[in-house]
């Protein structure tokens, strides 16, 4: 009987994640787990391109792991593992960069993007594609969960997969983009989609005074108390309805008449987002107690990915004429 079909998917250690990471993506892979055989790394060569100060590559790094754990994925399913652990990626990388043309990656979205912005480009931003092909092959991964920002990169990892298998003989999966259930855009505290870039974010893990603070702070209309509002526009009400469960029929039956003021409905938020995340906020603090057990985890991890990964090589290598 054929086992389960291999995910894979990166995460770079480049900050602090946001409700927007964890709704948009985070919680399905916890969600997936079991249902595939799944790889998850934290993508530090990656993040190279741009986090290049060893204090912060590290705290964001054991940040990932901590995030990840805390949320619930378990690393007895899921092999949770550094990118920079498992190397053969940049020998694989190596070998996919001799058999790609500079026109064919010039075409990629985060070169021309950069390259439009008259920014000085650094060969990891340009290669980054090849890297990104390296990761996602060497596991045979059969979906990759991507947003539609990203699904270039698996159209140019299926080339490269193709092209490989063209000139050396049948060796690699052909990997499937995976859109990880729909979920509506969280909008960030200006109303636009919640992203670091614009500064809009509510942290994950934030409580206490953060918490509070940063959802008062949400950009509302200029409707007073006693005045009807629409839900359907309200960013504060968005929010309620990843959080607020419970609350939602009435919250939007007061919306509707005028029962309840923005100050109210970003009170109650900030008391319903307190207490759905406790848990793992809790659990996180536990997990950053014994940091030991999590570099024990990111070991494990390491060394079951590269056993899967020196397999994978041991065929390329034989197939390149370099075994």
């Amino acid at each position: 009987m054929k086992g389960k079909k291999v995910l894979l998917s990166g995460v770079k250690p480049t900050g602090r994640p946001h409700i927007g990471n964890y709704f948009g993506a985070m919680r399905q892979f916890v969600d997936l787990q079991r249902e595939y055989t799944p790889y998850i790394f934290i993508a530090d060569y990656h993040a190279l391109t741009t986090v290049q100060n060893r204090i912060e590559m590290e705290e964001h790094t054991l940040g990932v792991a901590l995030d990840y754990l805390a949320i619930g994925l378990d690393p007895t399913v899921t092999t949770l593992y550094k990118q920079s652990d498992v190397r053969l990626a940049a020998e694989l990388a190596w070998v996919f960069e001799c058999l790609t043309t500079m026109p064919y990656l010039m075409r990629a979205h985060a070169f021309k993007d950069a390259e439009a912005k008259n920014k000085e480009i650094n060969v990891g931003v340009f290669n980054y594609p090849m890297l990104m092909a390296a990761d996602i092959l060497l596991f045979h991964a059969d979906v990759v969960p991507v947003g539609q920002d990203q699904k270039q990169h698996i159209e140019i990892t299926r080339d490269t997969a193709e092209k490989f298998n063209r000139i050396f003989g049948e060796t690699f999966t052909l990997p499937q983009a995976l859109s990880i259930g729909e979920v509506e855009t969280v909008p960030g505290t200006d109303g636009r989609k919640m992203s670091k870039s614009y500064n809009n974010t509510i942290p994950l893990f934030a409580e206490g005074e953060e918490l509070r603070s940063t959802v008062m702070g949400i950009v509302t209309d200029s409707k007073g108390e006693g005045e009807p509002k629409d839900p359907d526009s309200c960013t504060v009400f968005a929010i309620h309805k990843l959080v607020s469960e419970k609350d939602l029929p009435d919250l939007e039956q007061r919306y509707r008449t005028g029962g309840i003021g923005y100050k109210e409905s970003k009170e109650i938020l900030a008391e319903n987002m307190e207490a759905y995340f406790r848990p793992m906020r809790e659990y996180r603090k536990e997990l950053a107690e014994n940091i030991g057990e999590v570099y024990k985890i990111l070991t494990e991890g390491a060394e079951r990915a590269r056993t899967v990964a020196e397999v994978t090589m041991q065929d390329v290598r034989q197939k390149i004429g370099v075994a």
